[in-house]
């Protein structure tokens, strides 16, 4: 008969959930996971960040008796869950190196009188024989393994250390295990069963898709004023920038402070003093960006990062989709962009030459693949998904390669050639040496396996194809599943059933021409008026909707005899030929638009998407993209309620305690995004009328509503940015919502 966990405890766990953790019920296969860790049996599971890994130990381990110990590679994460558990009422603590000797006997007094339910501890802090000695002599109910892929040196961050974690747990007792990680190949996953002993562990795999995740690549040209540009349009968004080296980390924080962005440097050569202040610093949100190293990596549980930037090329796609993973956690908008550059890559090899033959080649093999990620043309979500294993049916239309595609051509012929290669080679080698024997490229290996006596030997060259469009299209064919990799043997690709049905049933194939970065342009984008019109971050549009929304902006100006700008600002547009909206609910989500806009001007908008979509067979982002509303904060609605009144903004920004300045940038804010405001009562009694006609008569004609410009055809009337502003809002108001 199988054990089961007991009704009461199953009531316990819910009460626990809803009591401590504030949720009424589980996600996903948590409620199973902590039912298989009570029952005492080994328990593995991957989980994407975010999903609500942490759960999955932290409340079995308040129901059961005993400590329960959580093995963690990183002191910035032991700490930030701590904290957490703290503020609700556990009793958790951590021993690791920062801890002075009368801090550790308090927990460790703690841990043996029965007061204590969870120990964070570092691998490296489970080897000294005092703590063994100390542990022994506690009541541990399981142990959990955070971080688990550091166990394998087939993982992104291998830890030695992680290695003995077994035979540590053996000596101190016969204890359940329960591994987790949200970053593991089919390799690394086989890796981490075999090093714990827990072949016969039940696993649990969620999907690693994040929805909400937008991924962008862009070459690494002028970075600094891309890096800058990027984040003044997130302006006061949460975001972390990650870079190669800690020297690289300190240069972009003071880059950023420089440029007035409130940044703040994380590295292992800080103090940890001044490491966890800035930690804390970025938690609380009284600095908007964190700019850290990737070796280190970040404990970050902070849910509403916006965006991760990989100013530096990381060293792996598992290190790469852990750290892009910290943005979006609560489900909302997150955007990911990375900056490549092959100098990046061979600066990442020399890193490498000191390292022994196997780890070298291990960290060849990742590059590679890091290689393929930034430079194919496919669907970014494909790609990712199918580095974890997983198979996505469809493009997700929510990448850059999905918004703005490379060249796509349709093939048959090659398709067959490489999957006939690969089954004539008895499915035992890389993409590699398959495109060296279709290339009859120099190879000690092609002809010591005589694999130049096989008749698809040099076909390649025929077709006139070179070698690097081999390897391309060996890799897309893997994404679109006809070929598999073998699990036991890295790099080795073999026929999958789906190519196997395709030798005997030919069709043509889409492939896409892999990006150049080193000749791919860097588009300007609009500085100024992304961030006042609260810009959305993704800038790889749909070159050729955005024209038609141009030209039908202009159209609309003209009927209406308006400047184009005050229908829909550039911004707005780009958004809109990237998200593709088709209903007014959508369409007032559009940064700059609203419900007033979409009313006023936005049927035709909506009519020209619609068409669009529906010729081009378009697969919109709607049903992946999680948008928020539009913030209005508490600020806003207490702005809009006082104006209503038509009490003074000097007066509002005294009870607020903020600055004049700060009340006109709310109140363009609200404007910007479709709410009408009425500010005459106030403008009347600050501008005088015949000023006002100039002003109103000037942002009537100009091209755009830029203040910088608007101050500089004023320069000789000695009218303020606040004037222009205040102008510029009753003009907008009156005009565009």
């Amino acid at each position: 008969m199988v054990k089961q966990v007991d009704q009461v405890v199953l009531d316990t766990l819910k009460e626990k959930l809803k009591e401590i953790f504030g949720y009424s019920q589980f996600r996903g296969e948590q409620e199973v996971i902590i039912q298989n860790i009570l029952l005492g049996k080994n328990t593995f599971v991957i989980m994407p960040t975010g999903a609500g890994k942490s759960l999955c130990y932290q409340l079995p381990a308040l129901v059961s008796d005993g400590l329960t110990i959580v093995i963690s590679p990183l002191i910035a994460l032991m700490k930030n869950q701590v904290d957490q558990l703290t503020a609700f009422g556990i009793n958790a603590q951590f021993l690791n190196s920062t801890l002075t000797k009368a801090e550790m006997t308090r927990v460790k007094t703690d841990a043996l009188d029965g007061t204590l339910k969870l120990l964070y501890i570092a691998p490296e802090s489970l080897t000294k024989e005092d703590n063994l000695d100390f542990l022994k002599r506690v009541r541990i109910s399981f142990v959990a393994i955070d971080e688990a892929h550091c166990i394998s040196e087939w993982g992104h961050d291998f830890r030695p250390e992680y290695r003995r974690i077994y035979g540590i747990i053996e000596n101190i007792g016969q204890l359940p295990i329960i591994a987790l990680t949200a970053t593991a190949t089919p390799k690394v996953q086989q890796d981490i069963r075999k090093n714990l002993q827990m072949e016969e562990a039940e696993t649990f795999k969620s999907s690693f898709n994040r929805k909400n995740l937008y991924y962008e690549i862009r070459p690494k040209k002028d970075v600094k004023k891309q890096l800058i540009r990027y984040i003044r349009n997130n302006k006061g968004k949460s975001g972390i920038v990650y870079c190669l080296s800690r020297k690289t980390v300190e240069e972009v924080a003071e880059l950023l402070n420089v440029n007035d962005v409130r940044a703040l440097p994380y590295h292992a050569g800080l103090d940890s003093n001044t490491r966890m202040a800035n930690q804390d610093a970025f938690l609380n949100e009284e600095c908007d960006v964190i700019v850290a190293t990737i070796a280190f990596g970040m404990g970050i549980d902070k849910p509403d990062v916006r965006f991760v930037i990989h100013y530096d090329v990381p060293k792996s796609l598992e290190g790469y989709y852990q750290e892009t993973g910290r943005a979006g956690r609560d489900g909302l908008e997150g955007n990911c962009l990375m900056f490549y550059s092959y100098e990046d890559i061979q600066k990442l090899e020399k890193f490498n030459k000191d390292k022994t033959v196997t780890e070298r080649d291990n960290a060849r093999h990742l590059l590679n693949e890091m290689v393929a990620y930034s430079t194919l043309g496919v669907c970014r979500r494909r790609q990712l998904l199918s580095y974890f294993g997983e198979y996505l049916e469809k493009d997700c239309g929510f990448c850059d390669n999905c918004i703005k595609p490379t060249e796509k051509s349709k093939v048959q012929e090659d398709v067959i050639l490489v999957l006939r290669a690969v089954a004539q080679t008895d499915e035992r080698f890389d993409a590699d040496h398959i495109a060296d024997l279709l290339t009859a490229t120099e190879n000690q290996y092609v002809k010591s396996y005589e694999h130049d006596q096989l008749d698809v030997y040099g076909k390649g060259l025929e077709l006139n194809e070179s070698r690097d469009y081999w390897v391309s299209t060996i890799r897309q064919l893997v994404i679109l599943n006809y070929l598999e990799k073998d699990i036991e043997n890295y790099g080795v690709i073999r026929l999958g059933e789906k190519g196997a049905r395709y030798l005997n049933d030919p069709y043509q194939v889409t492939l896409h021409k892999d990006h150049n970065f080193e000749e791919e342009e860097v588009k300007p984008e609009d500085d100024d008026k992304d961030a006042a019109a609260g810009g959305g971050s993704a800038h790889a549009y749909d070159e050729a909707l955005l024209g038609m929304l141009k030209a039908l902006r202009k159209k609309v100006a003209k009927e209406k005899n308006l400047p184009p700008y005050v229908i829909f600002q550039d911004p707005s547009l780009e958004e809109m030929a990237t998200t593709y909206p088709t209903t007014q609910q959508e369409m007032a989500q559009i940064n700059g638009v609203g419900m007033g806009k979409v009313q006023k001007f936005g049927r035709q908008f909506i009519d020209t998407i619609t068409r669009y979509v529906e010729e081009n067979e378009i697969e919109t982002a709607k049903d992946v993209v999680i948008k928020s509303t539009v913030n209005k904060s508490k600020i806003k609605i207490f702005i809009i309620q006082q104006v209503d009144r038509k009490v003074s903004l000097d007066e509002i920004a005294e009870v607020k305690a903020l600055d004049l300045a700060d009340v006109i940038e709310e109140v363009e804010h609200i404007c910007y995004s479709g709410t009408k405001l009425n500010l005459d009562y106030y403008i009347n009694q600050v501008i005088d009328r015949e000023r006002q006609q100039d002003i109103y008569d000037y942002f009537m004609s100009a091209e755009t509503d830029n203040i910088a410009v608007a101050l500089d055809e004023f320069a000789n009337d000695e009218i303020s940015e606040e004037e222009l502003r205040l102008m510029r809002i009753k003009f907008l108001s009156e005009l565009a919502n």
